[in-house]
């Protein structure tokens, strides 16, 4: 086994990474949607498992509470609780993490991939590492019964470990693409419209000069300003010619390269995403959004990180029967838009020095209602990403009567 855990086992019995809040960074950083990428990696994980000779493989990425299945081989997998994962290991790894028996050894022998479906005893991680370190997850193959990977299967796990993470960097590349140049179509939508009202006042103000001039004679003006007309009317023209294209290139691209993203779409994300940690607790998980906003496209940029740190927190800490409300709202104005997320739980509520820890950035997890270990920064990142985004975040709570946060982001 190979391995160098041991050094960052804090005082939970769980291990974390010195660098876990530059690793979260880098992995939020991606603005992944963990459920759409399963084709994107099929061919990879497959070919994983051929070269391991194992019946499963996966990619994972493991975030403050959550182990999320990127695409799957020989196993139906979307999420886990971060606690219960091997791959968590696998970050911690240099070079590679393998478990020869999972059924024998203490930190794996009671979860239920082991003792249950698939019954898994072998276990072998690549960690997916993005530069200077940091490792967002992992490449992993496993299978029922012992493997004795050699050195050149082991190289060639690593070698389609790199090609992952080249395809994440890749993804993220386009994503980046794809947003400006849905800026550039905004500023020349913009630039037609505005071009629009000016033009269309020189040519009414020419068109009535034009026909009040015929009884002031006033011939060189007359044909200065028939030239004015016509210009005016011919750039008018292309204004719409402009417009009319654009709209035709939109709509081609809406359902392909530019989805549009607003509270519908977001509500449905994070019901898909996290209803199964609230039903794993038998917690009442509900997501509200505003109908006279919710169809209204709005930029996804870390939003789903942001809420889905503060849902699976709520979830954490909201006992077995709790509830769990988020809540999104746009609200449009003259002066500015402005996208509010409210997370509301029924769980053991917070003491003020608790809030200000997590205010100040400097909160440390404790462990869960059923038990589940504290990772200690998902709220830390929140905080981060809520002011890269230039919002606000602000807690109520009280100890033993639930908790709700508030989050409000300035919308473009």
């Amino acid at each position: 086994m190979s391995t160098n855990i041991t050094k960052n086992i804090l005082k939970t019995d769980q291990i974390i990474p010195d660098n876990e809040l530059d690793r979260l960074l880098q992995l939020s950083g991606f603005d992944l949607d963990y459920t759409e990428h399963q084709n994107s990696f099929k061919n990879l994980v497959k070919l994983a498992a051929k070269v391991a000779g194992t019946s499963i493989s996966l990619v994972n990425l493991v975030d403050s509470y959550t182990q999320w299945t990127l695409s799957n081989y020989g196993l139906e997998l979307d999420q886990m609780a971060r606690e219960d994962s091997v791959c968590q290991y696998t970050v911690m790894s240099d070079d590679h993490f393998e478990v020869l028996d999972l059924s024998a050894d203490d930190r794996f022998k009671d979860k239920f991939y082991v003792n249950g479906d698939p019954h898994a005893k072998y276990y072998f991680g690549i960690p997916l590492r993005v530069g200077n370190g940091i490792n967002i997850g992992a490449l992993c193959v496993l299978d029922q019964e012992e493997k004795d990977l050699d050195p050149e299967k082991v190289e060639l796990l690593k070698i389609i470990a790199d090609e992952i993470v080249n395809r994440l960097k890749t993804f993220k590349v386009l994503e980046g693409l794809k947003l400006k140049f849905a800026e550039v179509n905004q500023i020349q939508n913009k630039v037609v419209h505005d071009i629009r009202g000016p033009l269309g006042g020189i040519i009414g103000l020419a068109s009535i000069i034009h026909d009040q001039g015929e009884n002031n004679q006033m011939e060189e003006v007359l044909e200065y300003v028939d030239m004015i007309y016509k210009s005016g009317n011919s750039i008018l023209e292309m204004a719409d010619e402009i417009l009319n294209v654009h709209k035709q290139e939109l709509g081609a691209q809406s359902n392909t390269r530019i989805r549009p993203f607003n509270l519908m779409v977001f509500k449905d994300k994070l019901e898909r995403l996290y209803q199964p940690q609230a039903i794993s607790k038998n917690i009442n998980f509900v997501v509200n959004t505003t109908f006279e906003t919710e169809s209204i496209s709005i930029p996804k940029s870390k939003l789903l990180q942001i809420t889905g740190n503060l849902i699976s927190n709520a979830i954490k800490f909201t006992s077995d029967g709790g509830e769990v409300t988020a809540g999104l709202t746009l609200v449009v104005n003259k002066a500015e838009k402005m996208l509010v997320i409210t997370v509301q739980d029924s769980g053991v509520g917070l003491t003020d020095s608790s809030k200000d820890s997590i205010l100040s950035g400097t909160a440390w997890s404790t462990d869960g209602t059923s038990g589940e270990n504290g990772y200690g920064l998902g709220l830390a990142l929140v905080k981060h990403l809520i002011e890269s985004l230039a919002g606000t975040f602000k807690i109520c709570s009280e100890s033993g009567k639930g908790t709700t946060f508030t989050v409000q982001i300035p919308q473009e």
